[in-house]
């Protein structure tokens, strides 16, 4: 049995396939519950949600706590699934059978769902991203404001987030030293010359399946695995997709401060300069290594400076 979700703000739309049974059931607590139990009785193999912003968190959480397997896709890659098998009208319930046809006939992976306090942590963590965000708007804003008044107000709203950035950075500091597992993987990460704060606490949030995937599956999860664009006798340019942009972001800046001050990463990117590669093609080499070497540390809970990085790379 594969089990296809639909999800939407106020609502859980449900198809089972191959039985073709479908119900629907509001996205609240009263109606997870309900879910959970109605899907416990068809023992479903795999179940397939989209991401879709957040309404998914919940449920998804709720279905992990049960031991379900469940897998969350790229919401692209179902309607092109379902345009290639003849479903052009979309519904929710069309949705729902598109993604369970998805599960049964792709069998996307299922990945460890995050615990009750991962999922406050990387809320914390989303909203310093955002509260960072808001003030790099204003602070544009009061570059090109050149009424007192108006900058006045700006600069109140500037002080405003920073301190609300510090107050985010306060609860997310105790929620970490108070847990042993993220502080010791903190740490971990964060001893690797360009990793700072801000690189590990994303890893450690949006990328908790670091050090459980090969090197060719966490290049694919981030975002950074080349993927070849060929036709005949056509060779054409190399390109990275997908992914996880919020990872892959942190990683491109934590590999230009690498590239300048840590050692083994400039020697490599020196190296792929001199062979001919473009500058953002050598970076985004560097950021894959650098994602490697990462992902080896915390599979072998290795610091960086007792790492024979090269050889786990």
């Amino acid at each position: 049995m594969f089990v296809g979700i639909d999800v939407s703000k106020h609502q859980l739309d449900v198809h089972v396939r191959p039985s073709g049974e479908n119900w629907s059931v509001s996205n609240d607590a009263s109606g997870h519950e309900e879910l959970v139990k109605r899907v416990l009785a068809v023992s479903p193999t795999l179940i397939v949600l989209e991401a879709t912003g957040g309404y998914q968190s919940a449920v998804v959480a709720e279905l992990g706590m049960h031991q379900l397997s469940v897998a969350v896709v790229n919401p692209r890659q179902v309607r092109d699934f379902a345009k290639a098998t003849g479903r052009l009208a979309k519904t929710d319930a069309i949705d729902a059978a598109a993604l369970a046809h998805f599960a049964e006939a792709i069998r996307p992976e299922s990945r460890p769902m995050p615990d009750e306090h991962l999922v406050e942590l990387q809320a914390l963590v989303t909203r310093r991203r955002q509260l960072i965000d808001m003030r790099t708007a204003e602070m544009n804003r009061l570059e090109t404001c050149h009424v007192q008044r108006v900058r006045k107000d700006i600069q109140k709203t500037i002080d405003w987030l920073t301190r609300r950035i510090g107050q985010v950075d306060e609860d997310t500091d105790k929620r970490i030293r108070n847990t042993p597992m993220w502080r010791e993987r903190e740490d971990l990460l964060a001893s690797v010359t360009g990793v700072g704060k801000t690189t590990a606490r994303t890893l450690l949030t949006q990328f908790y399946e670091l050090g459980t995937l090969n090197r060719r599956e966490v290049a694919a999860l981030a975002g950074l695995a080349p993927y070849n664009n060929d036709s005949g006798a056509r060779r054409g340019t190399r390109s990275i997709r997908g992914g996880r942009p919020e990872v892959r972001s942190v990683l491109y800046m934590a590999t230009i401060s690498a590239v300048h001050h840590n050692p083994q990463i400039r020697v490599f990117y020196e190296r792929l300069l001199a062979a001919g590669k473009l500058k953002k093609v050598a970076l985004i080499a560097c950021a894959r290594k650098l994602l490697t070497i990462l992902n080896a540390m915390v599979r072998t809970k290795t610091e960086w400076r007792r790492l024979d990085a090269p050889n786990a790379a």
